[in-house]
């Protein structure tokens, strides 16, 4: 019995799932959207993840709090480090501007599709990009990666002048999107109220987050200038690292003398 579902399983389509943004800093539920949305797809029966990658934006996006590439970067290593599936791709900060987010989709979803479709094992230069996850050629059917976010980026798409037509049209048809919804929050009145959206709804996967974490990285951010605790706000290596480098003015709370025994 058991292999007959391992062998279900293995037949499900494939899907990759890409996070976009700042991350600056990398909060844990930056990382348990991608478990979230795992999970679903696994209860469901309806996809295989074969990964999950975190690209984080070029810094000439220019957004307050915003670190430098390189710390971000080092942080999301850190944060990602007792997961299995989930890695960094930093091919976004390496280019000479900041890119649109349907760009960034393109280049992931052609070098996946592109790596298992070519006779090869390594690129031309002998490097593969760290994010790639193992396993890939063991079948040759494609991948296809969907935009994992929060419900406050679906929303974003009716900010005027936010982002262009053409730019939502080709992420939700051409790739999709995963959404992780608060308890309470009505994303389906959001979709029904935008014809795009409506008109690609089946490849919008609403989640709801039966954990609510309301944590983010402007929170940590604000906290840090002010020389207030966010332990366990953070996980403990990224945090060691903000404090290390002095990012986002940290300052360090004073600490009273021990007692003595």
């Amino acid at each position: 019995m058991s292999g007959y579902i391992e062998e279900t399983t293995c037949m499900l389509p494939r899907i990759a799932l890409i996070a976009c943004g700042c991350f600056s800093p990398p909060t844990p539920m930056h990382l348990r959207m991608f478990e979230i949305a795992r999970d679903h797809f696994e209860m469901q029966g309806t996809h295989k993840v074969v990964c999950g990658i975190i690209s984080p934006t070029h810094d000439t996006y220019g957004k307050k709090g915003l670190a430098p590439s390189l710390d971000r970067c080092a942080m999301i290593k850190l944060a990602v480090q007792s997961s299995s599936w989930i890695r960094l791709s930093d091919w976004e900060v390496h280019q000479t501007h900041w890119m649109k987010t349907r760009a960034v989709l393109q280049h992931h979803q052609n070098y996946l599709n592109n790596y298992i479709n070519s006779p090869g094992d390594e690129e031309t230069n002998g490097v593969l990009p760290g994010w790639l996850p193992m396993g890939l050629r063991e079948r040759r059917d494609p991948i296809r990666l969907k935009l994992l976010c929060g419900a406050d980026l679906l929303e974003s798409f009716a900010v005027p002048g936010l982002w262009a037509n053409e730019d939502i049209e080709d992420i939700v048809a051409n790739h999709g999107l995963v959404v992780i919804t608060r308890c309470g929050s009505n994303p389906e009145k959001f979709i029904f109220e935008s014809d795009i959206l409506t008109k690609y709804q089946r490849n919008i996967t609403l989640i709801t987050n039966w954990v609510p974490n309301e944590v983010s990285s402007s929170l940590v951010r604000r906290l840090l200038g002010r020389g207030q605790s966010v332990k366990y706000l953070l996980d403990d290596l990224v945090l060691s690292y903000i404090q290390r480098q002095g990012l986002y003015n940290v300052k360090t709370p004073a600490v009273p003398p021990e007692r003595n025994a």
